[in-house]
């Protein structure tokens, strides 16, 4: 019963190593041949256990195959002719193959019976025997063989004759190849080679001298192998003594006369005895010329002191060991050698002469500093090169390139592997594709980023790969050579954001002018109709009334856009300035809406103001607050239609006031909220330019209210939905207000003074000439420097109303002149001009000007400055 469990056993055996070995060939062979693996199972199961386990091992191998290999794979339907051909063949095939082996196994069954009779024979001869199977297991062994190997005859039966018969070579202390074994494959005697030795069972090693034949049957056929040996140990003891002489000679001479060093003998007294090849070839004299000759024939002049020392040294019975030193050749050349010298002793023990041993190192040397010198190139040099094997792991990574990725040694690097260098997301790319490619080309270069193993971060690098091989051609390695671009990169996306950025600025910049074309336009032309209006009906006082009124609101919204202009360079130079001051921010809030209130009533807006009752008080420029509530009621003025509402809601949240602008107008698109606060950028874009402005509004907004140390934000549902500005602001803990000043109508005396108007705009300065003479003042102009310098020092005036971009000299050298008369000290000078930022006030100042007025200046402004700065003066 275990007979046949061992047999079934081996035969699924084989039928697994079968299907296993066909699906490994799967890869190659594909659809084609799927059961050629099978058959030499079936084969191996009809010689080990007969024709029952070879049917079920072709039984069972061809469902496997069918399932696995045979399309369609994975089922056993689908039978086509072309199947159940193959089916038909196979089953022929394995049928002969069983009948074959079936045959071939009762045949050495018969043989094993007929050597019965020779193992008794063979147990009476002297000699060491030993018989095996044709699969070279042991089946006999007489009782001389017992003592030689160690193993007894039941024991070693069936096992391999190798595991019984160990026999080495006595030199290389190889395993030698059992002449049993060739002596089965060849049909043929086969004797042991010499200086074999057979290691017994207990480890003593003994000669042998044997000899293998193959053991036939009636029909000639091998049926296994007959080995004799007997132990020859004492007999070869003698012939190894006397071999090893003779090698030892043979050798020693090969040595000398081949080696490439240099073997020289000499005597005591330097004469040179014996010269070898690699002497002729390194010196260049033939040892026919050097033999008999002294020593010093090599020795260059300057080192024959050398040759003193190791005399002395060998006398005394000492050896030189490796001493570096120059020699010279037969034309002149000097060679740095590497010498080591030995006495020569005769049989007494005396030192009678020297043997010397010289190699030529001039090209290791200069191999070693150029080596030497190119790794220090690399070590120093700025890029990341690296050399790695044909697996990915490193071996060599300068100093730079483990500073890049950082790691601290090369031992660390060697922990890594290539794709540990790149970000998951190229490691396909590099070690898939780019990796391939180079060692198929050779050479490769990409732009990818390195991963630095303690950052994470990247570094953009030129990745230049070389395929490494060596002198056979041979593939060895793959080094690189990689360049750190990671600044080239930024710069790149930096221009490409500045070319994007420059791009719509130019866009907006484009739009920009447009709309205050479009915006400067708008008054102008009602301006230029109601003039036409007061030239025809001057006489009627409504149309004169209605022009004045129409003629005041147009000059109004160029005062408006002249400002927002001014306001655009400030943010664009940042000089916006502020006067901050103790508020209530109620106060600014109702004020602005009380500005804007009449707008909203036109359009037929509900304007709504919700304030608290407590006040909000904050340190701020009050002017500046009036203007970011006024932008924000007036914005939502323009884009609300008649009838919608404007809620205006100011609150207390902890240590920030909120103040709430809320309308029902067009909305905002989601894509806009982002960039409502840019320059220039106004909702709707394009088909909102009706609404009018110049698209700075909201941009101020924000930079006032940030420049408050609050935050402003916008929301909104989107188009048609209304928009909702949320500005926070923080209150002041130690802030008390200012009350406010009554506002009192303040009428200025008219007062007859001598005014000088300086302007080079005959039409402005003739306007507010008028103006002035209808106030009682005695006027006088002129419209240059020079001629208002005439003026002055002839008519001594009160006030001198001065323009600063004067032709021939401007306004700041008029004045620093008029102060520099006795006179001038007295004289109010008041600057009268379009320039109005804060260097413009402090150049004014600093020339001496009393005042600053930007023009349009407000007639009732410039009356109650003319009378303080005369009465300051005392005029």
């Amino acid at each position: 019963m275990r007979q046949a469990f061992r047999v079934y056993g081996i035969a699924l055996a084989l039928l697994v190593a079968a299907v296993g070995l066909r699906w490994l060939l799967d890869p190659v062979l594909g659809d084609a041949l799927p059961l050629v693996t099978l058959f030499g199972a079936v084969a191996a199961a009809v010689w080990t256990g007969g024709r029952r386990p070879a049917v079920l091992v072709a039984v069972l191998g061809y469902v496997a195959c069918y399932y696995l290999f045979i399309p369609p794979r994975g089922a056993l339907n689908g039978w086509s002719a072309a199947n159940i051909v193959g089916l038909v063949a196979y089953l022929l095939t394995s049928s002969i193959i069983i009948m074959i082996g079936g045959t071939m196994r009762r045949v050495q069954q018969h043989a094993l019976r007929s050597s019965e009779l020779v193992r008794v024979t063979l147990a009476s001869i002297g000699d060491a025997v030993i018989t095996t199977d044709t699969q070279g297991r042991v089946t006999y062994m007489n009782p001389v063989a017992e003592s030689l190997t160690g193993w007894k005859d039941g024991e070693a039966r069936g096992r391999s004759l190798e595991m019984v018969f160990r026999i080495i070579d006595e030199d290389t202390r190889q395993p030698v190849q059992s002449p049993a074994q060739r002596a089965l494959q060849e049909g043929m005697v086969v004797g042991l080679a010499n200086h074999s030795l057979l290691v017994g069972r207990d480890g003593v090693e003994r000669a042998i001298d044997d000899s293998a034949a193959p053991i036939r049957d009636e029909e000639r056929r091998v049926s296994g192998c007959i080995l004799v040996f007997r132990d020859i140990t004492a007999r070869r003891q003698i012939e190894r003594d006397e071999a090893d002489r003779l090698l030892a000679a043979r050798m020693l001479a090969a040595i000398v006369e081949t080696s490439d060093d240099a073997i020289v003998s000499k005597s005591l007294e330097g004469i040179i005895q014996s010269w070898n090849g690699g002497a002729e070839r390194m010196f260049g004299y033939t040892a026919e010329e050097a033999v008999g000759r002294h020593i010093s024939l090599i020795i260059p002049p300057e080192r024959l002191a050398e040759e003193d020392e190791i005399i002395a040294s060998l006398k005394a019975g000492n050896r030189v060991d490796h001493i570096e030193t120059e020699r010279l050749r037969r034309d002149g050349q000097h060679l740095l050698v590497s010498l080591t010298i030995s006495p020569l002793k005769d049989a007494s023990g005396n030192v009678v002469g020297a043997s010397k041993i010289a190699r030529d190192v001039t090209r290791q040397r200069q191999a070693e500093a150029d080596r030497q010198m190119f790794t220090i190139l690399l070590e120093n040099s700025a890029d990341f090169v690296g050399i790695c094997d044909l697996q990915g792991v490193p071996f060599y990574v300068n100093r730079a390139g483990l500073a890049m990725v950082g790691l601290e040694s090369v031992e660390e690097a060697r922990h890594k592997n290539l794709r540990d260098f790149f970000f998951p997301e190229d490691q396909a790319k590099v070690v898939e594709e780019f990796v391939p490619a180079v060692l198929e080309r050779g050479h490769g270069e990409m732009e990818v980023r390195f991963r630095n193993f303690k950052t994470g971060q990247g570094r953009w690098m030129v990745y230049k790969v070389l395929k490494l091989s060596d002198a056979a051609g041979r593939t060895m390695a793959i080094g690189t050579v990689s360049h750190d671009v990671t600044g080239r990169k930024l710069l790149e996306d930096s221009l490409r954001k500045v070319a994007a950025d420059l791009s719509e600025a130019n866009r907006r910049k484009n739009e920009f002018l447009a709309t205050l074309s479009h915006e400067l336009r708008n008054p102008l032309a009602p301006l230029t109709h109601m003039l036409e209006v007061l030239k025809r009906g001057g006489e009627q006082p409504e149309l004169r009334d209605r022009a004045v009124e129409s003629m005041k609101r147009q000059l109004g919204q160029l005062v408006r856009l002249v400002d927002d202009l001014l306001d655009l360079n400030r943010i664009t130079h940042n000089r916006i300035e502020l006067r901050k001051g103790p508020v209530d921010l109620s106060t600014v809030i109702r004020q602005a809406a009380e500005a804007w209130r009449p707008l909203a009533a036109s359009a037929g807006q509900d304007l709504q103001v919700t304030l608290p009752e407590e006040p909000l008080l904050l340190k701020a420029d009050p002017a500046r607050l009036a203007q970011v509530f006024g932008n924000l009621m007036h914005n939502a003025c323009k884009y609300t239609s008649p009838g919608g509402r404007i809620e205006v809601r100011a609150e207390r949240q902890g240590e920030e006031a909120w103040v709430t602008v809320e309308d029902t107008g067009v909305g905002i698109e989601a894509d806009q909220l982002g960039s409502i606060f840019d320059m220039f950028a106004q909702v709707g874009g394009a088909a909102r330019r009706s609404q009018g402005g110049l698209g700075i509004g909201l941009t101020l907004v924000k930079r006032l209210v940030e420049m408050h140390g609050g935050t402003v934000e916008a929301q909104s549902e989107g188009a048609g939905q209304g928009s909702t500005f949320l500005v926070r602001l923080p209150l002041g803990s130690e802030v008390s207000p200012i009350p406010d000043a009554p506002l009192e109508a303040r009428s200025v005396p008219a007062t007859n003074r001598r005014v000088l108007v300086v302007d080079d705009n005959e039409d402005a300065a003739g306007v507010l000439t008028m103006l002035l003479k209808m106030s009682g003042n005695e006027v006088h102009t002129a419209y240059d420097g020079a001629v208002a310098l005439e003026a002055v020092d002839r008519l001594h005036p009160d006030v001198v109303l001065l323009d600063i971009g004067l032709p021939s000299l401007n306004g700041y050298e008029v004045c620093r002149r008029i102060r520099q008369r006795p006179w001038g000290r007295n004289t109010v000078l008041i600057a009268l001009t379009g320039w109005g930022q804060a260097e413009d006030r402090r150049l004014s100042q600093e020339a001496g000007f009393d005042g600053h007025l930007v023009k349009p200046v407000d007639f009732m402004a410039l009356q109650v400055l003319m009378d303080s700065l005369a009465a300051s003066k005392g005029s």
